[in-house]
């Protein structure tokens, strides 16, 4: 039993690894598409910082996960116990740090509590918007080549 929560575990850490790497890839993606739709650096630069730090809180908060099940199904030691307590605090102490830095206020003191996850989903759901709102905008300057 104890080989298949490894299994499991090493399953969490695989996919909060891929989270973080996906992330910083959606990250860049949408930074470019910000910077050519001639929103300025600024704005590719917000775009570009808070969706990576959302794929880095998202893949933290899987890793956190996987050291729990890891520790959990495992035959525990005080030294074992010890360690996961730092490797959670320190993990914690990241996503904190990233949060605050990404909404510029403490979690605890947002009316809205939210993940590493929706806040991706946010920058992707607001460069669609903006991503529509371009084309329209272009639309009066640019007729359409398949008009005519």
């Amino acid at each position: 039993m104890e080989e298949l929560f490894t299994v499991v575990a090493v399953g969490f850490e695989a996919v909060g690894a891929a989270a973080m790497i996906v992330g910083s890839v959606i990250a860049l993606v949408l930074g470019a598409r910000s910077l050519a739709r001639h929103e300025g650096g600024q704005a590719a630069f917000t775009v570009l910082r808070t969706t990576l730090g959302g794929a880095i809180l998202l893949g933290l908060e899987v890793l956190v996960a996987a050291d729990l099940i890891r520790t959990i199904t495992s035959k525990p030691s005080l030294e074992d116990a010890a360690i996961l307590g730092l490797i959670v605090l320190i993990r914690v102490v990241l996503s904190i740090s990233i949060q605050v830095e990404i909404e510029g206020t403490l979690p605890w003191r947002r009316a809205l509590l939210r993940s590493g996850g929706q806040m991706i989903g946010d920058a992707v759901a607001r460069d669609r918007e903006a991503g529509r709102q371009a084309p329209a905008a272009r639309g009066s300057a640019d007729p359409d080549p398949r008009v005519g």
